[in-house]
């Protein structure tokens, strides 16, 4: 039987976070997508999770965690991902620019999907042919894979 070819995945910044964070849902979609997809990341985002977890203080008061928990889940993250250097110099989200990494990142790889709940990223639903999706519909898929 042949095995179907992996899907490539982007996850942003905000999902990674969150999984970070939090034992639901987006917890749930790293673990399954580290068996069922191929997922691909940029320095520039691991160093906004990075950034985000270590020097944002409505998070560290709301959250604890120490200073080596986020270096030991972005070093895991990075080693469970392809890491896509150099990125295309893409200016297409003008509300965040921020958020042209993401893209950048999928166009450099010709991702299948991204999975962001990011609003200006999820406003596109595609960019080259990529599907933009949340969290949420990601899992369901995943699911049934």
């Amino acid at each position: 039987m042949q095995s179907r070819k992996k899907p490539k995945v982007v996850l942003d910044s905000v999902v990674l976070v969150s999984a970070f964070l939090t034992e639901g849902l987006t917890a749930e979609l790293l673990a399954q997508c580290r068996e069922k997809v191929k997922l691909y990341t940029a320095e520039d985002i691991l160093q906004e999770i990075r950034r985000v977890l270590l020097e944002k203080v409505y998070i560290r008061n709301r959250y604890k965690y120490s200073d080596t928990d986020v270096e030991i889940f972005v070093n895991r993250f990075r080693e469970k991902s392809i890491i896509v250097d150099p990125l295309p110099d893409l200016h297409v989200i003008e509300r965040d620019p921020k958020d042209d990494k993401i893209l950048a990142c999928a166009v450099a790889i010709q991702a299948d999907y991204i999975v962001s709940r990011d609003l200006d990223l999820l406003e596109l639903e595609t960019y080259q042919e990529i599907q933009i999706i949340t969290p949420e519909n990601f899992i369901r898929y995943l699911r049934s894979i």
